[in-house]
């Protein structure tokens, strides 16, 4: 049926897929020709009126309708002159360095970077800046963050709050498919999920090749079919792996290669080792990164975003950061003490006799169990004690075996003290020379250290919270304290609490809930929070600006990631970093050169 229409009625065209303005009307043998305006392309046409039907709009579109029209025009002009629009469709307002991150982003068709920021300049932001700009642009509708998993409601939350972007949580272990069919990872587009959660394996003590199948299947093999258009991974140099063919590189080559847009972030991408750097850039552009040796400055400069604090500015202009303040503290030990420091000398020898053994006898996992009982009698006889206890009722087992693999060598520089000293004492099995004899002994002087109550570095600890009480005038003064291990944790949260002082911690062992109730009364009137690594992950601590380094890290990069927690954008204080060293030990003359030389 021909429709008739008058000049200035509006019309819905079939051919073009929009509402059209005719302007001009003709005939020809018996047949109705218009011509009409386009607007989204702001062209004329000339049409047939079977092409076209009246629209139900009252000869004039709603509001509405030129809403749509205006935002279109809005976003395809946008695309022609690279105008960024996240920025103005997103509730925060950038930085200058967070801006340029998402310029340099979006410079390039091949959406695929580093980000490198230093800790607490606010990747996150940058990455959803780059979410949301994709999105605009039509360019990203499905969208994957992986994250480790004490960061995803993190994740969650920030993608809400600053972008308006509903992230769904998906654990697969929680979400199990309905049947053979049915990939969990289709029923939404915006989802974040544990790095953990989705890695591959190739056996587990027990299953069948057919259940390690179905594991695969339900978390790698559907997540990798699921078609994203840009995948995130947060704390990506985790994924570097010791080798190529370890799971989590497996799971990272699998992600690189089902997206066409990638942004990996890390505040501490090298590590140190140049081949762990290399899979992470070649993750990025495997042309571009064949092997080790085409890793160089120039060529890795176009690939990565990075900002360092000392530079970073305002809105204004002016420094983000104020400057840091560090300080290795050397903690004498006092006659009070003499106990103690017998201790440490008793298990340090205990570890030379056992280290060298070890190696002699190429038994890795004893050898590693050695250098941590070192660190473990220099963080606190509560620590020591523990776990030769439990190394004791190791070598007291009647079942004789040889040493087991280590469970974690995919990812062992990742675990913190504690989580390394879990796994070690699992797998130690074999037994040194007069070994049980020595434990024993060693546990008996232990004991009776832990009895006495008198701990050096505790009291150096809380003498320090007096002076900088004093020094501030500040009496509520907070302090954020890390240590590697649990007991040493128990054992300060009971050292303050006995004097008054309120203490809340954290560790690896506790769940998303207990994270944030810890977080939520430090933030509070709680005075000291005392974290192990595992714990302080993903932490914005910017309300406080102490932070004590009880137990020194042996990886300098994770120092940078402690201070990182307090140091962050919005903290207004100068930023007091203090590094605890028993004097007369093995980490004094690690981190002293040149005699009295401090290394801040």
């Amino acid at each position: 049926m021909t429709t008739l229409l008058n000049v200035g009625d509006w019309a819905w065209s079939q051919a073009h897929q929009q509402y059209v303005k005719v302007i001009e009307s003709s005939g020809l043998w018996g047949q109705s020709f218009y011509r009409v305006w386009l607007q989204q392309q702001d062209s004329v046409v000339k049409v047939s009126s079977d092409d076209l039907s009246k629209t139900s709009m009252d000869k004039s579109p709603s509001p509405h309708f030129f809403s749509y029209i205006g935002i279109a025009a809005k976003i395809a002009n946008a695309q022609k002159e690279d105008i960024l629009l996240s920025p103005v469709e997103s509730n925060v307002i950038p930085l200058p360095h967070q801006l340029k991150a998402l310029d340099k982003a979006m410079s390039r068709k091949q959406v695929r970077y580093l980000f490198a920021d230093e800790v607490g300049l606010g990747k996150t932001i940058e990455a959803g800046l780059v979410m949301r700009e994709l999105k605009l642009r039509g360019m990203a509708k499905r969208i994957l963050v992986c994250a480790p998993k004490g960061l995803v409601s993190q994740w969650v939350s920030e993608m809400s709050t600053h972008f308006g972007e509903s992230f769904h949580l998906l654990i697969p272990g929680e979400n199990k498919p309905i049947d053979e069919n049915d990939n969990v990872w289709l029923r939404h587009d915006l989802v974040v999920c544990p790095v953990d959660s989705i890695k591959p394996i190739e056996s587990r003590k027990g299953w069948s090749v057919k259940q390690v199948h179905e594991y695969n299947k339900h978390r790698f093999d559907d997540l990798l079919s699921a078609g994203w258009d840009l995948i995130v991974i947060d704390e990506a140099h985790r994924l570097g792996g010791s080798t190529e063919l370890v799971a989590r590189y497996k799971l990272a080559q699998g992600l690189a290669e089902t997206s066409p847009y990638l942004l990996l972030l890390s505040a501490t991408p090298h590590q140190g080792k140049s081949d762990a750097f290399h899979r992470l850039m070649a993750l990025l552009d495997k042309e571009a990164f064949p092997d080790v040796g085409s890793v160089t400055k120039e060529r890795v400069q176009p690939y990565v975003v990075r900002t360092e604090k000392r530079i970073s500015i305002d809105g204004n202009g002016k420094p983000l950061f104020k400057p840091r303040k560090t300080e290795l503290v050397p903690v004498a030990w006092e006659s009070k003490h003499a106990l103690q420091r017998h201790l440490y000398e008793e298990v340090t020898e205990y570890v030379k006799e056992g280290y060298n053994q070890a190696k002699a006898q190429k038994q890795n996992a004893i050898g590693f169990l050695m250098i941590l009982m070192q660190r473990l009698v220099s963080s606190s006889s509560a620590a020591i004690a523990m776990t030769l206890s439990r190394r004791l009722q190791s070598l007291e087992s009647t079942v004789i075996e040889d040493e087991l693999p280590l469970a974690f060598a995919d990812d062992w520089a990742d675990l913190d003290g504690q989580a390394q000293l879990d796994e070690l004492i699992a797998t130690s099995k074999q037994a040194l020379a007069n070994e049980k004899a020595d434990v024993q002994r060693l546990l008996n002087i232990a004991n009776e250290c832990v009895g006495k109550e008198s701990d050096t570095k505790a009291e150096a600890l809380i003498d320090w919270l007096y002076q900088l009480q004093q020094e501030e005038q500040n009496p509520e003064l907070k302090m954020l304290v890390f240590t590697e291990f649990v007991p040493t944790q128990q054992m300060l949260t009971k050292f303050f609490t006995d004097r008054g002082i309120s203490v809340v911690t954290l560790n690896g062992s506790m769940d998303m809930h207990e994270r944030k109730r810890a977080q939520a009364s430090f933030a509070g009137d709680t005075r000291i929070l005392i974290s192990t690594d595992a714990g302080g992950e993903g932490l914005n601590l910017q309300f406080c600006h102490v932070i004590v380094n009880y137990d020194m890290p042996w990886n300098p990069m994770r120092m940078e990631q402690r201070i990182g927690r307090v140091d962050r954008i919005g903290q207004p204080h100068v930023v007091r970093a203090l590094n605890f060293v028993l004097e007369d030990s093995v980490e004094h003359s690690a981190y002293y050169r040149d005699g009295d030389h401090r290394i801040i």
